[in-house]
């Protein structure tokens, strides 16, 4: 549950979320065009993983972890990683990468329409409103031909919806699953069994390995920044909001993840905005608001855990 104290780091968390994961899409065009998408995303994920637990260990954090918890993390590392994540990435050969990241924006309904399907949630008259804010500027967006400039495009929209599906049901699973307490740790174990997992699928799919002294430097660049900051720094800030708001306030970061792609995606990729594009940011903007927004008689309790809260004294 949000408390006063906990309002700086549910700041600082959505801005990860926001700008951190939004230009996530333009580093892995450019690692995506030298490696095989489950390799890249393999790769990243395990050395995340492993300087996530060398942290927790100089900081004595204790890696306990229960067999049901060991379990949960594996779900949510595929869920959110190993699939939500590792097929993004392969998508992104198909398509650019701000129009990756507009498709992506429609995630918020999926989340809606999961926790009325799973938990019965009522739809709220507001979140209705952003969400119909959200598939129009997405409708203005995928309408344009420059969005649809890719010959195999439609395969990438494909593999980016089934991703999308992953990652809302991760999102409702992770905030209720009994997983170790502190986000770091959980961080560093759905990390680790997430990229376990991609590089096993990228054996099953006869992907290339080569060597890393051969990759190109914007390769490396790009890898670190995925590596310390959309990995570790991003998803850590990832876990703990879906611990502490709603989780559809958190998927917001949907709305404006495409913008950053968008302004990344022109100034690096010479991706196209148009006017149109620009319209269509503005409304999706504008549908953060819709969704962010409650009454203030609701407030965020409804939506906290329903699980009961863990005794462990090295809960962050």
């Amino acid at each position: 549950m949000e408390t006063r104290s906990q309002t700086p780091l549910i700041i600082a968390a959505f801005f990860a979320i926001y700008v951190i994961w939004g230009s996530t899409y333009l580093l892995n065009k450019i690692a995506v065009d030298e490696l095989p998408p489950f390799l890249l995303a393999g790769i990243r994920f395990v050395i995340a993983g492993l300087i996530i637990f060398g942290i927790a260990a100089i900081m004595r954090k204790s890696l306990r972890i229960t067999r049901r918890q060991l379990l949960n993390t594996v779900i949510g590392g595929f869920l959110f990683l190993s699939f939500g994540n590792g097929i993004v990435v392969w998508a992104l050969k198909f398509v650019d990468t701000n129009f990756a990241a507009l498709i992506i924006s429609a995630q918020p309904l999926l989340i809606m329409l999961l926790m009325w399907l799973l938990r019965g949630q009522r739809l709220r008259p507001m979140s209705l409103v952003g969400v119909a804010l959200g598939v129009a500027g997405i409708y203005l967006l995928v309408s344009q031909d420059a969005t649809m400039r890719h010959e195999n495009a439609w395969i990438g929209i494909a593999m980016i919806f089934a991703a999308m599906v992953a990652w809302a049901y991760g999102s409702l699973f992770v905030g209720t699953a009994d997983l170790p307490a502190n986000y770091f740790v959980n961080t560093g174990y759905q990390m680790l069994t997430g990229g376990v997992l991609l590089l096993l699928m990228s054996l099953v799919f006869r992907e290339p390995w080569d060597n890393p002294l051969a990759w190109e430097a914007d390769t490396y660049w790009a890898m670190l920044l995925l590596i310390f900051f959309g990995s570790i720094v991003a998803f850590t800030s990832f876990n703990f909001l879906l611990r502490v708001v709603s989780p559809e306030k958190v998927s917001t970061n949907t709305y404006v993840n495409p913008i950053v792609a968008m302004l990344l995606g022109w100034y690096f990729l010479d991706e196209p905005i148009t006017l149109q594009s620009v319209i269509a940011a503005l409304i999706l903007l504008t549908g953060v608001y819709f969704i962010s927004t409650r009454h203030k008689t609701i407030g965020l309790r409804r939506f906290r855990r329903v699980q009961p809260v863990s005794e462990d004294p090295e809960k962050d």
